[in-house]
């Protein structure tokens, strides 16, 4: 039955919603492991077709794959109707990049400040997400495009890898700080 969902056809969906919603982007495929991303600063889509896949098969839903990656394609549309907060946001996305690049994980794990640096990040991902799934929602709204209950369990496993990721790093910070407070006290 997948044998049907080839690039071809899941990028003929893509661009299918993007007509519609008249917003028009390059679709770019990439084998990133992440499913479909708005890239703000060379604004347009990438796709990972094969994670694509995989990722539709993780939310044990009954939602067809054509809904999933319709109402991700929509989301990212959401991203790049905010794209020049994305863009304002781009020094502190370097000064992130350039933090993780220069620190083992070990050390950004065991070092307050870097931790904190690691959390202010998941917190301005987190926004962009929700702004992101906001503006997909009025799309979805002016264009009649899907049921509100398929988006919402997309939108509900989308933001819950961005909140998992970061409630792990807070319990991380969380452990540091008490164990730093152990040492002094």
């Amino acid at each position: 039955m997948l044998s049907r969902y080839t690039n071809d056809y899941m990028q003929q969906l893509i661009s299918s919603i993007m007509e519609t919603v008249n917003i028009d982007l390059e679709i770019k495929p990439d084998h990133s492991g992440i499913n479909m991303s708005y890239n703000f600063i060379g604004n347009y889509l990438g796709v990972d077709f094969q994670r694509l896949i995989t990722s539709w098969e993780e939310i044990q839903s009954p939602i067809s794959l054509e809904s999933y990656i319709n109402i991700l394609t929509i989301h990212e549309l959401g991203h790049a109707l905010d794209r020049s907060a994305l863009l304002e946001s781009l020094e502190r996305t370097i000064e992130f990049y350039q933090t993780k690049k220069s620190y083992l994980a070990s050390e950004i794990y065991n070092n307050k400040d870097l931790l904190v640096k690691l959390l202010e990040e998941h917190e301005m991902n987190i926004t962009f997400e929700e702004t992101a799934w906001m503006n997909a929602e009025l799309l979805n709204k002016k264009f009649s495009l899907f049921d509100p209950s398929s988006f919402e369990i997309v939108k509900k496993h989308s933001l819950e890898s961005y909140q998992r990721v970061y409630l792990d790093d807070l319990k991380s910070y969380e452990l540091l700080i008490e164990g730093l407070n152990e040492k002094t006290a």
